[in-house]
């Protein structure tokens, strides 16, 4: 019986007339064709942005570990400074550079004074805590650059897709109303356009949102590292200029 069915002329008739994906979307309307090369473009531009991004905060990372360890096992700040041109990428690297050029200019204004004097303007630590603040606010914006468009691209992709959904059934009860029927050879054009503008809004948003997700994270981990770090220097220069 099974020998019977997969030898019928139906199944190998039906089975000669398969359409591909491709073939459905070259065949498609300008409506759904528009959408497709939308959302293709848009998974483009966030794969871009994802591999750019991940490599970046995986090169900020590494980069700030090995700063860090190289300003606790130091005793100078000025070695610091100058070991810390050899990390361009780590953000705690470039927060230490502003907080250390502000407390040089401190220590430039204050020589000549008297005792006293130094320790009352070198005691207004303010403005070496601005510094840190404005160099740790300008690296959170270097983090944080592009990561919105992949939330953009996650929330609005799928209801791009579904409006290519929406008009690929409305194609086909548009075919209905003009043949009379509802057979496949009607409806099974535009049904199919549809499922795969689906599917292409889903491939795009899916992505996105799961790096969204994981560069929030690792921005929100680097951004903990710079206020920490921030914490650290300024006890440390306190402690170094009150004894």
């Amino acid at each position: 019986m099974l020998a019977n069915l997969l030898s019928s002329p139906l199944l190998a008739e039906a089975a000669g007339s398969q359409v591909s994906v491709i073939e459905i979307v070259m065949d498609a309307d300008a409506v759904v064709t528009a959408i497709l090369v939308l959302l293709a473009v848009l998974s483009v531009i966030s794969w871009y942005i994802i591999g750019y991004k991940a490599l970046y905060f995986r090169r900020a990372q590494a980069e700030s570990q090995d700063f860090m360890d190289v300003f606790w096992q130091s005793k100078r700040l000025d070695a610091i400074y100058q070991s810390s041109e050899e990390f361009p990428r780590a953000p705690v690297s470039r927060v230490f550079k502003a907080g250390y050029i502000e407390l040089s200019k401190l220590k430039g204004s204050t020589e000549g004074a008297g005792a006293e004097s130094m320790r009352q303007q070198l005691g207004d630590i303010e403005n070496v805590e601005r510094s840190l603040r404005r160099a740790s606010r300008t690296e959170m914006t270097e983090l944080e650059k592009l990561v919105p468009f992949l939330a953009t691209v996650g929330s609005t992709s799928p209801f791009i897709g579904l409006l290519g959904t929406v008009w690929g059934i409305m194609v086909a009860f548009l075919n209905i109303s003009a043949e009379g029927a509802a057979g496949i050879d009607v409806v099974g054009q535009p049904i199919a356009e549809a499922l795969i503008v689906t599917a292409m809004g889903l491939f795009a948003a899916i992505p996105a949102v799961v790096a969204y997700n994981l560069f929030v994270n690792k921005i929100k981990v680097l951004g903990g590292e710079m206020d920490n770090f921030s914490s650290d220097f300024l006890n440390i220069v306190k402690r170094h200029f009150f004894k």
